[in-house]
């Protein structure tokens, strides 16, 4: 049994990797008759995978797409991939991503082995562009933290508030939120008896304790709201610049920082999302074109105050040597 199990789950591999096998060939590479071939692709069927069987000269195997999406089989570098793609997507601009990717990146990574673990964390660490100078959060750290949160289980840790040293916390986890381009864990701390919200870029060595709790009532309209209230994370500012540039090059310079939408071949309408207004004039600036502020009004303001500072420093001429 043991065999037929390891050799159905190297059919399933194969057969995720190339998108026809001949019969003949998947046969040979498992080292098995074409009679338990078709065992084995029967045995797959019923676990859910749709594989498609075609006959005659150039019939074959195919594994084709389904009504669900059934598991997926993935080498070592695939896994690390999808993990540091997931950790990425969780920190994105678009709507609704950030819970789907956490799931993802914790199904992930709790079958992981510590090796593949800290390879994610140091090609995370790499990944870091000169524009995003935010502290990184493990992905040890975020997927324990987002299990003791889904399993209602109490959480210990060491975290260093700013200024202070560190000091071991016990909580009941409540909600992750990301706010600012920084992950926040709102959570009752059973210490202090109050309710509090960490950074998770200063939690280190997080422990799920086994003690399971009741969840209780948020003082606050929802975790976002309760973090910007206790750290002071400003309300977001949605800017929106009309670029008179084609769309394909905006994306490829300003694209990572918000959404392109085409207006015409020669212009497009580029949406930014920003605790901060610094990034956004520096994302416009970027891509070396003419565009107009639709707003915020703050941001016109904001933009219209650089440019009178550019123009100062430049008006006096070109200094002496």
């Amino acid at each position: 049994m043991a065999n037929t199990s390891s050799r159905t789950l190297r059919l399933l591999s194969l057969l995720q990797t190339h998108r026809r096998w001949a019969g003949g060939e998947l046969a040979d590479r498992l080292g098995v008759s074409e009679r338990t071939l078709r065992r084995d692709v029967d045995r797959l069927r019923e676990l859910g995978y749709p594989v498609h069987t075609s006959r005659g000269t150039d019939g074959g195997y195919q594994l084709a797409p389904g009504a669900v999406l059934p598991p997926l089989l993935l080498d070592e570098d695939e896994a690390i991939a999808l993990a540091v793609g997931m950790g990425e997507a969780a920190r994105s601009a678009i709507t609704g991503m950030e819970a789907s990717a956490i799931r993802a990146l914790t199904k992930v990574v709790q079958v992981m082995p510590p090796r593949l673990r800290r390879r994610v964390d140091v090609l995370r660490e790499a990944m870091v562009s000169a524009n995003s100078a935010e502290p990184i959060v493990t992905v040890d750290v975020l997927t324990t933290v987002a299990q003791a949160c889904r399993d209602e289980e109490r959480l210990r840790f060491s975290y260093a508030a700013r200024g202070r040293e560190p000091s071991w916390r016990e909580v009941e986890p409540y909600r992750l939120v990301t706010l600012g381009r920084r992950w926040y864990l709102v959570a009752y701390d059973l210490t202090r008896q109050d309710w509090r919200s960490f950074r998770l870029d200063r939690l280190t060595r997080a422990r799920p304790t086994g003690a399971r709790f009741r969840p209780r009532d948020l003082p606050a309209p929802d975790a976002a709201a309760f973090v910007r209230a206790a750290g002071g994370v400003p309300e977001p500012h949605t800017v929106k610049a009309l670029v008179h540039a084609p769309a394909a090059r905006v994306r490829t310079t300003a694209g990572q920082w918000g959404r392109v939408e085409e207006v015409d071949e020669g212009s497009c309408l580029l949406t930014m999302t920003s605790s901060s207004l610094d990034w956004p004039v520096q994302a416009l600036g970027n891509v070396g074109a003419e565009f107009e502020v639709l707003g915020p009004p703050e941001f016109v303001a904001y933009v219209r105050e650089w440019g009178e500072r550019f123009v100062r420093a430049t008006s006096a001429g070109p200094a002496s040597p």
